[in-house]
């Protein structure tokens, strides 16, 4: 399992567009795909779980992916909240 807190650096945070391109991205990979924030946990996987966590920019996350391709899924979500 790899785990990595990111910062989310989209202007916008995760309104209904970016966090379906983020469900879009995550649904690339195999791994099961978590996003955590606070208390909550959602699959990445999944648009009505993404927009239940409300993201704002500057707003610290923890990405966790378990599986055979974990290690560059986590890599493509950071990348993807960072260079948007």
């Amino acid at each position: 399992m790899v785990r990595k807190t990111v910062t989310v650096e989209l202007a916008s945070g995760l309104e209904a567009r970016p966090a379906a391109m983020l469900v879009q991205v995550a649904s690339q990979y195999d791994s099961n795909i978590y996003v955590e924030v606070d208390s909550k946990r959602v699959n990445a996987k999944s648009i009505m779980g993404m927009m239940t966590l409300g993201l704002t920019a500057g707003e610290s996350i923890t990405i966790s992916a378990d599986g055979a391709d974990e290690d560059q899924a986590v890599s493509d979500i950071e990348k993807y909240l960072s260079n948007n």
